[in-house]
């Protein structure tokens, strides 16, 4: 049987690793969840990161918050993506309707929920064969 790896976990130990190694570091995120009635909201903020760096991405279901430390490396600047959220996004979030804005100094990503969110429910009518 194979091992199935968590994706976040080996993203974060893999940038970890090889920023701790060529930077001496990095900084912490600061990540809150909201939710209300119409959907979650998701706020992040890095300290010494301008919020015009970070990039918001969907792709194949999964929300990706990242943005870029550039390194040099043999006299060429080598940008290597700091992911600091990637999770696959619930079915009862809209997913056509994400949408990201800043501000002051946070990415602030809105998740609505879709009519999903309050279950599903559907009586089956048992055929004869």
């Amino acid at each position: 049987m194979k091992k199935k790896t968590n994706n976040q976990s080996l993203d974060l130990i893999t940038t970890v690793d090889v920023l701790n190694t060529l930077s001496g570091g990095i900084s912490e995120p600061q990540q809150k969840l909201y939710e209300s009635d119409a959907g979650r909201e998701l706020r992040f903020r890095v300290a010494g990161v301008n919020k015009g760096f970070m990039n918001v991405e969907i792709h194949n279901n999964h929300l990706t918050i990242y943005y870029y430390i550039n390194i040099a490396s043999y006299d060429k600047l080598v940008q290597v993506p700091q992911i600091i959220y990637n999770r696959p996004i619930p079915y009862y979030i809209d997913i056509s309707k994400i949408s990201a804005t800043f501000e002051e100094d946070q990415v602030v990503v809105h998740m609505p929920f879709n009519r999903l969110s309050n279950g599903y429910h559907r009586k089956l009518r048992i055929n004869e064969n």
